[in-house]
């Protein structure tokens, strides 16, 4: 009986790809492990405390800016005369102080 060549030539393309799905891999895991650094954390209290400042500074940027956006209700509920938006700007002013003094407020507090 004889064979197909179809099915030799199937089993030879399925061997190659995955023969070179075996090598792309083994370069992948291989340029893995060669291009790996090395991290010398000298104090890990350091970048705690690296990462907190960046936070508050974030946080204090956010009450920066409602900080402003208040004093800009403020100014309009002014020019028109309007009690409710005039009181939603004090509270937005005040909400954006608080915001950005929280690292001094907390520090006080511990």
């Amino acid at each position: 009986m004889k064979m197909k060549k179809t099915s030799l030539n199937t089993t030879k393309v399925t061997d190659r790809k995955i023969k070179r799905l075996y090598l792309v891999a083994a370069t992948v895991v291989a340029a893995a492990f060669v291009m790996a650094m090395p991290a010398f954390a000298d104090d890990p209290l350091t970048t705690i405390n690296n990462l907190s400042d960046f936070v508050f500074s974030a946080i204090k940027a956010i009450g920066a800016i409602l900080l402003g956006f208040g004093i800009v209700q403020i100014g309009l509920a002014l020019k028109g005369h309007d009690a409710s938006q005039r009181a939603q700007g004090f509270m937005t002013f005040f909400g954006g102080v608080v915001i950005y003094f929280a690292k001094d407020i907390l520090d006080m507090i511990l």
